[in-house]
């Protein structure tokens, strides 16, 4: 039976936290691997130099991923905790002017007048700093951010991306290796973005495009720095 409690629980809103910082973390996971990988491997002849600085660029980059991510999103809970900390004063010092703005919110969204303000005055004897939160605010369960959670995501992503070009480095041929990371990243790459798209819901054919377009540019530009300062390692 659907009900108000179980009618979002299928909605892809659901999962923009973690599926964003995933795919951020897959992606930079790839590119950001492979990048480096190609770069060393434009100047060197010789597989070591690669391995080691594609392992080295795999644990530095995820521990970075994750650790950027909690950091960040930490900093937009601290900013939401302070806004519900100083909404919730301001309801206790002008409790009267804080339902007229509530009344203004709900005018604006079409509401008469008499209906708006009507509307803000039930909300707020039923709860008046969960209503302020999510209509003034714009806070609510689905957006409210979780640092844990994003940052699991994102170092997890990260890891799983990163191994695949790392996976190239150690089973490649080392002359022309560029060219079967570069082959090997694009698709993952594709591959990547058809399961984000089908995961949040959007349009496959452009996310692929998007991811693809923006890999190649990292990758290519990898690799000039690799040609102009490259030395025989």
């Amino acid at each position: 039976m659907i009900t108000i409690d179980n009618y979002l629980d299928s909605h892809f809103i659901h999962r923009s936290n973690w599926l964003r910082a995933a795919v951020l973390g897959a992606n930079d996971g790839i590119i950001s691997i492979s990048s480096l990988a190609i770069g060393v491997a434009t100047a060197s002849s010789a597989r070591e130099p690669i391995l080691l600085a594609t392992v080295a660029g795999l644990v530095a980059g995820a521990l970075s991923m994750a650790a950027g991510e909690y950091v960040s999103v930490s900093s937009q809970t601290d900013t939401e905790t302070a806004d519900i900390q100083r909404e919730e004063k301001e309801l206790q010092a002008m409790p009267e002017v804080e339902l007229n703005i509530l009344a203004q919110i709900y005018e604006r969204r079409g509401l008469k007048k008499e209906t708006a303000l009507q509307v803000a005055k039930e909300l707020t004897e039923a709860d008046a700093l969960g209503t302020h939160i999510r209509d003034e605010l714009g806070i609510n369960e689905i957006s409210k951010a979780n640092p844990i959670q994003a940052a699991i995501a994102s170092g997890a992503a990260f890891t799983a991306g990163g191994v695949l070009p790392l996976l190239v480095t150690l089973f490649s041929p080392v002359k022309n290796m560029e060219y079967f990371l570069y082959g090997f990243t694009i698709l993952s790459l594709v591959i990547l973005g058809a399961i984000s798209a089908k995961t949040g819901g959007s349009v496959v054919k452009k996310a692929i495009l998007r991811i693809v377009i923006w890999g190649t540019i990292a990758m290519l530009l990898s690799a000039l720095v690799g040609y102009l300062f490259g030395v025989n390692l």
